[in-house]
């Protein structure tokens, strides 16, 4: 009679562990060079009936200006933390300790790693997720390739992703050839794209990108995007 097999259920934990650990991990280096070829949430709006319009284009054909925008309207400390704005996330804290409207405290990082590798909800898993993704892409990707993925898979109207996309559907135009107007605007309706107007906008977005717009002149002057277009 052979003898019972010792460390089975011990080495299977240990082989799952592994692909845990070795799945994220080969998701973020494939991603360092490759383009995602879809998203979680593009696959869900799909299995909706959403069709998905996803054009990726390099950073270098993607207007500067829309750059500056995102960083003035969603993370101005973004080149000098390390994917954790502590000071947003403070005030964040503080700001529902008073019983305000929840504000969230995410980074340009942090919602790229929940853009490409995890599913749109507020879970507390899918936040520890992705706090565990943004480490990583802050490890492996340079600033440049996080803001460069960040523009080609975010969500700027039902079933628009990515700024070129964004850009010839709002405006009938490359992604290259957006003006700070039209940038600050895309900027804008990123809260609510599925909301909001970017072309013909509202009073809300009208003044959220007027804002944006002003504020873009301070992340050019202070060099505050310089880690992404020097």
């Amino acid at each position: 009679m052979p003898a019972p097999r010792r460390g089975g259920p011990l080495k299977i934990a240990a082989a799952l562990i592994l692909v845990l650990v070795l799945l994220p991990v080969g998701g973020v280096l494939t991603h360092a060079v490759a383009p995602p070829l879809t998203t979680l949430l593009m696959v869900e709006q799909g299995l909706k009936g959403q069709g998905a319009d996803y054009r990726w284009r390099r950073l270098d054909d993607i207007s500067p200006r829309l750059v500056e925008a995102v960083i003035a309207a969603e993370d101005a400390r973004f080149c000098s933390h390390s994917g954790f704005d502590m000071e947003a996330i403070e005030k964040a804290l503080e700001s529902n300790a008073r019983g305000r409207r929840v504000r969230g405290g995410s980074t340009l990082s942090q919602q790229t790693a929940k853009n490409v590798f995890l599913w749109p909800d507020r879970s507390w898993v899918r936040k520890g997720l992705e706090a565990g993704y943004t480490v990583l892409i802050e490890a492996v990707w340079s600033k440049r390739r996080i803001v460069e993925v960040y523009l080609n898979v975010a969500e700027w109207a039902p079933g628009v992703y990515g700024a070129e996309a964004a850009a010839q559907h709002w405006f009938g135009k490359s992604a290259a050839d957006l003006t700070a107007r039209e940038a600050a605007r895309l900027a804008a309706i990123l809260p609510s794209p599925r909301r909001y107007r970017a072309a013909s906008p509202g009073p809300y977005v009208r003044r959220r990108a007027s804002r944006i717009q002003a504020a873009m002149g301070t992340v050019r002057n202070e060099g505050l995007a310089a880690c992404v277009l020097n």
